[in-house]
């Protein structure tokens, strides 16, 4: 069974964060290892509290699960601090961490600040070029490149500009441009990838960001090329998001399902 790592933070709400990652990984039978870098007090509404790990604590996490299993694939998620993000950087290269995703947490969907101001630096310039590939949504990619995005063609623009500035493969979500059809673009050394697909209304979307990206990971891990990784995780998503749970008043994407989720 591929082994993969997760270097995120915890949401105590169980939507996003290291919950989703290990929810991902065991429905996509990859085996899920974490390395916590924040706790987090949160729920689906809001983001009360946040308690950064210390780095030296998140550096020996790395270091006892990359000692111990054969990592195929690790992701990054909420890293928050320069110092965070530096010493994730540094791991990566000491333990030879084959495939690194990122994806560039910078604000909950609440509002709420999850990467330090002073940290994107660190972020685009010791860890991205490090990474296999990018994930930002149209809000981190517009911070990422420099400019508004509006419309499917600046997403292209965009993802091409960070992939080429970073050296780094990019996919650019475009969940938030208005729109039935949700275009994701994929840029991968001078190639561009265009994904399609119907926008689902769904009553919550925390974690959706989460979930791509550790399904993302875990296809990787698995041998998928980046294409179609990208395509099955974004299926992935897209079913989750179809058949959202019910709990309390809450109603979370169902990262366990196995409905429509590709079997290889």
């Amino acid at each position: 069974m591929p082994v993969v790592l997760t270097i995120a933070g915890s949401d105590s709400g169980g939507g996003a964060g290291i919950q989703a990652d290990l929810k991902v990984f065991s429905t996509l039978n990859v085996f899920g290892t974490t390395a916590i870098t924040c706790v987090t007090a949160q729920n689906p509404e809001e983001v009360t509290a946040i308690y950064p790990i210390d780095p030296d604590i998140v550096m020996r996490q790395i270091k006892a699960v990359s000692d111990s299993f054969p990592l195929r694939a690790a992701k990054t998620g909420m890293l928050y601090s320069a110092e965070i993000i530096r010493m994730v950087a540094m791991e990566d290269i000491r333990e030879g961490i084959p495939i690194l995703v990122v994806d560039p947490v910078m604000v909950a969907a609440s509002g709420a600040r999850l990467l330090q101001a002073n940290a994107i630096d660190a972020l685009c310039n010791e860890l991205l070029p490090k990474a296999r590939v990018v994930t930002p949504n149209l809000h981190e990619s517009e911070i990422l490149c420099g400019h508004s995005i509006s419309s499917v063609e600046e997403l292209r623009v965009a993802a091409r500009e960070i992939g080429d500035r970073y050296d780094v493969a990019c996919i650019v979500k475009g969940g938030h441009i208005n729109g039935e059809e949700i275009v994701d673009v994929l840029y991968d050394e001078g190639d561009e990838y265009i994904f399609r697909g119907r926008r689902i209304y769904a009553e919550e979307t925390h974690g959706a960001g989460c979930a791509f990206s550790s399904a993302l990971t875990a296809y990787l891990a698995k041998g998928e090329i980046m294409a179609e990784a990208t395509r099955k995780a974004k299926e992935f998503v897209a079913n989750a998001l179809v058949n959202a749970l019910k709990v309390g008043r809450h109603s979370p994407l169902n990262l366990m399902s196995q409905e429509g989720v590709p079997t290889s």
